[in-house]
């Protein structure tokens, strides 16, 4: 590569890892969007249910990072943990076309194969994740790291390209309903095919093209075998390697168990997702945070530079929290209470909905990176503190404006798609300022020697916020289609929820087996009753965080010593 090339442009390994990330995602994002309508609607789960699932499902992806980036850093390299984790999600996406072709005849069957195929993906993106992530920072030599912001965000363009396509073609071909608005649950295996498919491409163009393009400037592999490390890639005075002792191992230990033990004493019900896998979440975040704190080689500058991750990737579980709930409330909301007529009187998939983001992501994420760079110029960038202050506002806004737009909808009222398309496009200007910003971010302050450890620790704050989502998606009200079913069995669903009247025990076997509630679901104290009141959760949480993150700015900057 020419000095002229490494000084003005991006490297064509770039374009390497954008592509395999881009088949990546219309693998997630595809599978994504049609997984809890299956669940519902195939595998006869009650929605509250499936967005627990889906909460842990969605952590879990973002926990095992962890171990992926740490079997990486020590034993296979970023190449090698890619490849593996590419061919398990593409084994894991069969499974699930396999599960949504036999639920009909052995639904037992179905559940354990869906269950595995989660099981397999969950583990192969751990593998896969933050070694990608990790390698787009290792394309850049130390004199050109202020690239990083511009090369993240293109890096995410390629991400969303390839959910905007996952998202249109899975629901196309997998959530299908007939002219008469009856679905064919029997489709969504085909979504679950194209996933599958696009996975093996993604995992095949790294393959091929890896070993001539993923290298640095002087032509050396990026991402081999650890024992490969060159001296030169570290800053001066940097440790190479991380040092464990026993005892920070051990009080590690013991952290993850205190805080495992508090979050299960406090979660209420037997949902082995929400009982277990959610406080694991939650305590491997804090105790690989405190053990990566406990190595006896960090600087005091390192030391702060950490604690920066760490105190952006706690406001990120806000975010994500908000963020996540396109795959299951709006999902669910999309379905049944609103009037999804688009172009032409077409009847837009409820599960397709949420493509506006990806759409919107291709859009402006090129406009924003022009954005960035023009104000870094004038030397009038905000910093990365202050831009997720505003994306955590943004998703605020958003919240607040769909709101205001269901407050008076009733239960039989239809919700505009057009709020919901306005509520993506702002969500999306919310996630440009927010995601992109924080992967480079990590790549700027983690030092080398916790290179993917450290990308593990910021998607272990996306997993605890997609267990949030979980929990709050869970606490979605009943939708309109819930109190016309309930109505045609002859039960006032809003009398049952008001407490006005006292279902008999036949009724409630009844709305059961229809897979309806029959009381309001409650956070933190308050009892949810109406979308309105569900909406304005978000609003609030992320309003506060996104106050709390402005006002903590100085603080910040202080912290990243001179890192912005």
């Amino acid at each position: 590569m020419s000095e002229t090339t490494v000084k003005t442009g991006h490297p064509k390994g770039l374009w390497v890892l954008f592509g395999t990330e881009m088949w990546e995602r219309f693998n997630f994002y595809g599978m994504r969007a049609i997984l809890t309508l299956f669940m519902v609607n195939s595998l006869m789960m009650k929605e509250e249910e499936a967005s627990i699932i889906y909460g842990g499902f969605l952590g879990l992806c973002y926990l095992t990072p962890m171990l992926g980036g740490f079997i990486s850093d020590r034993f296979f390299g970023n190449r090698n943990c890619i490849m593996i984790g590419g061919v398990m999600m593409a084994i894991g996406q069969m499974m699930l076309f396999f599960s949504a072709s036999v639920f009909s005849t052995n639904l037992g069957l179905a559940n354990t194969l869906m269950w595995s195929a989660l099981g397999i993906i969950v583990f192969g993106n751990g593998f896969f994740k933050p070694n990608i992530s990790s390698m787009v920072g290792s394309l850049y030599p130390k004199q050109e790291k202020s690239k990083l912001d511009t090369a993240f965000t293109i890096f995410y363009m390629g991400i969303n390209i390839g959910a905007f396509l996952g998202q249109f073609i899975c629901p196309l071909i997998g959530d299908v309903k007939d002219s008469g608005g009856i679905r064919d649950v029997h489709a969504f295996k085909w979504g679950f095919l194209a996933a599958s498919i696009a996975m093996i491409l993604g995992t095949a163009i790294f393959f091929f093209l890896k070993n001539k393009y993923v290298v640095t400037p002087e032509g050396k592999p990026i991402g081999g075998l650890p024992s490969g490390n060159d001296t030169a890639d570290y800053e001066e005075g940097e440790s190479q390697k991380a040092e464990f002792s026993m005892a920070s191992i051990f009080k590690a230990v013991i952290i993850f168990a205190i805080v495992f033990f508090i979050f299960n004493y406090f979660t209420e019900g037997d949902n082995v997702v929400k009982t277990i896998i959610y406080p694991i979440i939650y305590a491997s975040g804090v105790s690989l945070a405190a053990l990566i704190l406990m190595d006896s080689t960090l600087t005091k500058v390192e030391t702060d530079r950490i604690w920066v991750i760490y105190i952006m990737s706690f406001f990120i579980i806000f975010f994500w929290a908000a963020f996540e709930q396109a795959g299951s409330s709006l999902t669910f909301i999309a379905d049944n209470q609103t009037d999804r007529t688009f172009l032409f009187g077409w009847q837009m998939p409820a599960s397709m909905v949420q493509i506006f983001n990806g759409l919107f992501v291709v859009i402006f994420a090129f406009p924003f990176s022009v954005l960035w760079d023009k104000l870094r110029a004038k030397n009038s960038e905000p910093l990365s503190t202050v831009k997720q202050s505003i994306g955590l506002l943004l998703i605020a806004v958003s919240y607040f404006i769909i709101a205001h737009n269901v407050k008076d909808l009733g239960n039989t009222g239809l919700l505009a798609i057009k709020w919901l398309i306005l509520l993506y496009l702002i969500q999306t200007f919310a996630e440009l300022c927010l995601s992109p910003i924080g992967l480079s971010l990590v790549g700027k302050l983690a030092p080398k020697r916790f290179a993917s450890l450290a990308y593990g620790v910021f998607f272990i704050s996306s997993a605890a916020g997609y267990a949030l989502s979980g929990t709050l998606g869970s606490i979605l009200p009943a939708t309109g289609d819930k109190f016309k079913k309930a109505s045609e069995l002859g039960i006032d669903l809003q009398g049952v929820l008001d407490k006005s009247i006292t279902p008999t025990p036949e009724q409630l076997k009844l709305l059961d087996a229809n897979q309806i509630s029959a009381y309001n679901h409650s956070f933190a104290g308050f009892e949810i009753t109406n979308l309105y009141e569900f909406f304005m959760v978000f609003v609030v949480l992320c309003g506060i965080a996104s106050l709390i993150l402005f006002l903590l700015t100085p603080v910040i900057k202080k912290m990243m010593h001179g890192v912005r």
